[in-house]
């Protein structure tokens, strides 16, 4: 994590980041996250494709009480 502050989004990040529909269910989103062994999910905009609605971490569905 040292030096993370002094990189851009761009430099860090995914290229093509995993998605998931804003209309999916927690469980359906887990399950991705488990099977591509990642803790983030963006969700996309079904009528506007390319924008980001929201983004799910892990954190927030073991809050939930969700995993």
């Amino acid at each position: 994590m040292q030096g993370l502050l002094d990189h851009t989004a761009g430099e860090v990040m995914s290229a093509n980041p995993t998605t998931v529909s804003p209309h999916a269910l927690a469980e359906e989103a887990v399950n991705i996250m488990n099977s591509r062994k990642i803790t983030c999910l963006f969700a996309l905009d079904p009528a506007n494709p390319g924008k980001v609605t929201g983004i799910l971490h892990i954190h927030d569905c073991l809050r939930a009480g969700i995993v």
